[in-house]
């Protein structure tokens, strides 16, 4: 089990559903031989559609399984006679069955964090007592867990079963001690925006000995990963620069100074006011839309703005990162089409987060560090129109001239653009997006019950961002230098949140529901640690950063 990285769940994926299947087979014909084989070498229980499932999963890999179930009669019904007999007075029951773990992962941790998290959910479900046959095999672990025996042993030779029971809020108690949520290893796990916690293939993809630049190995290289990065954003290309999101910034305002035209652009938060910043170091021509701090656009007075027919070009960010605001790309999309005013967006936060299209707009930048999930270092600028090189543009920003060179028009890194490829090839996009908005959900549901005031209003947030107050007297600054200390990377040292006192979960890398778990106990302890009293947002709250 070395370098695995645990996460528990409930099963909600068709690809979840079909690996239990096959986990249902493997163990319950296979191991323990209680149903005859079949060639599909799949076992769909008898009450799968009354299951509720629960799963760990190694990343994309199934290793364990159970299922709650709530309608009677019980399997055990029809093997202990007067069942009710056995069982704790006034107890509200429901039955646990199909503990499967694939043998390299049988330890407790694994088979405490499976009944950990169907406690859970029986507990809100209303129940105060789970029943099961275990087993004979696993009688010692069952122990160790807390379930009492009750009856004798059912089941046939090969495969006996012992009924038992436990009673879930005490239970749970075990659970989470012998799960022990924690960091699973000495690497501290990043909730930054960047550099985001990097899977193994990617590390072992950016490990490999380096290319040419001019290498046909290498050219191939980019072209492919250009293929991938315009397959997952519609966009018709794109170029790869060798620096950070600002560079590429820095590339649009070039281009589109080369308009000589009036521009706009919008800003809600920190990193739309650095737009504004490029705009006017590059000296173009534009009016700037403003709204609060926290606040989505009024797309009623940007439209009135394009309808004034001075307006060629408009520049936006898309997930505004400082507030975790996910402003409106298809509604901007519309309104700058209708008008014919050409769309910049920088989309930092966004490419690798949530479904991406980039089919209408004329630039748009994004990077390989956060949402992709690789190293920081490659920057990249997607358009869908014809492009030629142009000398009045700084050779390293002259999209053109990178587009006539085939996209390596000066000496690039192998090692970034070979990790950059695999982790584009490792994206699984719906999958990833459900994800992270199922992540974001029970986060900010946990953060808003302990009292802390998220900044984004949730349906205007980014699923990858949440910005959010400690409550009075504690200090942002202070909570995540103690987190920091615990292993857990949040983001808070930069000026404009420690000016608010606001600290941020980014949920861009490769990480796993329990180090979230892990990560808001201790967040959790260390508010009530420093007495925080719950904060309601104010609107003076969602002020401009600056003008």
């Amino acid at each position: 089990m070395k370098n695995c990285q645990l996460s528990f769940k409930a099963a909600t994926e068709p690809w979840e559903l079909e690996q239990i299947h096959c986990l249902n087979y493997r163990t319950f014909v296979e191991e323990i031989p209680q149903h005859p084989p079949n060639r599909e070498r799949r076992l769909i229980d008898r009450f799968h559609a009354e299951n509720s499932y629960f799963i760990c999963l190694d990343r994309r890999q199934l290793v364990g399984m159970l299922a709650v179930r709530r309608q009677r009669p019980f399997s055990l019904d029809g093997k202990v006679a007067a069942l009710d007999s056995y069982l704790p007075d006034g107890s509200v029951t429901c039955e646990i069955r199909l503990l499967a773990v694939e043998p390299e992962y049988r330890q407790t941790r694994v088979f405490a964090g499976l009944f950990k998290i169907a406690a859970e959910f029986a507990i809100r479900q209303g129940y105060t007592l789970g029943i099961a046959s275990g087993t004979l095999r696993q009688a010692k672990l069952y122990a160790n867990l807390g379930f009492v025996p009750f009856a004798e042993p059912v089941g046939t030779p090969g495969a006996m079963y012992q009924p038992m029971y436990f009673t879930l809020n005490s239970a749970l108690k075990i659970f989470e001690r012998l799960h022990a949520p924690a960091p699973a290893s000495d690497e501290p796990i990043s909730f930054l925006p960047g550099p985001v916690n990097v899977g193994r293939v990617v590390r072992d993809a950016f490990s490999a000995a380096p290319l040419s630049h001019r290498s046909a190995c290498f050219m191939q290289m980019v072209r492919e990963t250009k293929e991938l990065l315009c397959g997952h954003t519609g966009a018709r290309h794109v170029e790869l620069l060798l620096g950070s999101g600002t560079l590429a910034n820095d590339a649009v305002a070039a281009h589109v100074k080369l308009l000589e035209s009036e521009g706009m652009v919008l800003a809600n938060g920190e990193f739309g006011e650095r737009l504004i910043d490029h705009a006017t170091r590059h000296g173009l021509s534009f009016k700037s839309l403003r709204s609060a701090w926290g606040e989505p656009y009024d797309y009623e007075v940007i439209a009135q703005q394009l309808a004034a027919g001075e307006i060629a070009w408009l520049w936006s960010t898309h997930c505004e990162t400082s507030t975790g605001i996910l402003n409106d790309l298809g509604r901007l999309a519309e309104l700058c089409n209708r008008h014919g005013t050409r769309l910049c967006m920088d989309c930092t936060s966004s490419l690798g987060t949530v479904p991406l299209d980039l089919r209408s707009v004329y630039l748009a930048t994004s990077v390989s560090g956060k949402g992709l999930a690789s190293f920081p270092g490659i920057s990249m600028v997607f358009y869908n129109h014809e492009i030629a090189p142009d000398r009045r543009l700084p050779r390293y920003l002259d999209l053109g001239y990178y587009r006539e060179q085939q996209g390596v028009p000066f000496t690039h890194s192998s090692n970034l653009v070979t990790a950059l490829n695999r982790a584009l090839h490792d994206l699984h996009g719906a999958d990833r997006f459900a994800t992270i908005r199922r992540r974001h959900g029970w986060l900010r549901t946990e953060l808003e019950k302990a009292g802390f005031a998220i900044v984004a209003i949730e349906r205007h947030a980014s699923p990858a961002v949440i910005s959010f107050i400690m409550p009075a007297p504690a200090s942002s600054l202070r909570i995540g230098e103690e987190l920091e200390r615990r292993g857990f990377l949040l983001s808070y040292r930069s000026s404009y949140l420690i000016e608010r006192n606001i600290l941020q979960i980014c949920l861009m890398g490769d990480n796993s529901d329990e180090n979230c778990r892990a990560m808001l106990n201790s967040l959790i302890e260390l508010s009530r640690d420093f007495r925080c009293k719950p904060t309601k947002l104010k609107d003076s709250d969602r002020r401009e950063p600056h003008r």
